[in-house]
C-alpha cells in the first residue's frame, strides 16, 4: 500500500506561481511513475504531468513551459512547480503513483488550485 499526501495549493492571482507537493509513504519501492492529475468543476479529469524514476517527465501540451514536475526519490516527494498560472488551471490537483507492475494506482486526496484573474 501506498499513501499519498498533497500539500502547497491555494488561491493565487494570474500570473502568480504556486508548487505543489506530494509526499508518498507506505510501499515507495513499489512506485514507478508519479504525476498530477486536474479535474475543474464540471470537467473530466486530465493529466497534468508525470516523471519516472529516472526523471522522464511528460506534459499537457496547455502546461508546457509553465509547470515543472520533479522528483526527490530520497524523500519519496514529488512535486509540481507552476508558473504564469491562469484562470483555466483552476482546479482540484491530485497526486497519483503507479507501481512498477502497473497492477496498482494510487491517489493523494487533492488539493485546490484557485486562479483569479
Amino acid at each position: 500500500q501506498v499513501q499519498l499526501v498533497e500539500s502547497g495549493g491555494g488561491l493565487v492571482q494570474a500570473g502568480g506561481s504556486l508548487r505543489l507537493s506530494c509526499a508518498a509513504s507506505g510501499s515507495t519501492s513499489s512506485i514507478a511513475v508519479m504525476g498530477w492529475y486536474r479535474q475543474a468543476p464540471g470537467k473530466q479529469r486530465e493529466l497534468v504531468a508525470t516523471i519516472t524514476t529516472s526523471g522522464s517527465t511528460n506534459y499537457q501540451n496547455s502546461v508546457k513551459g509553465r509547470f515543472t514536475i520533479s522528483r526527490d526519490n530520497a524523500k519519496n516527494t514529488a512535486y509540481l512547480q507552476m508558473n504564469s498560472l491562469k484562470p483555466e488551471d483552476t482546479a482540484v490537483y491530485s497526486c497519483n503513483a503507479q507501481t512498477w507492475t502497473g497492477r496498482y494506482t494510487y491517489w493523494g486526496q487533492g488539493t485546490q488550485v484557485t486562479v483569479s484573474s
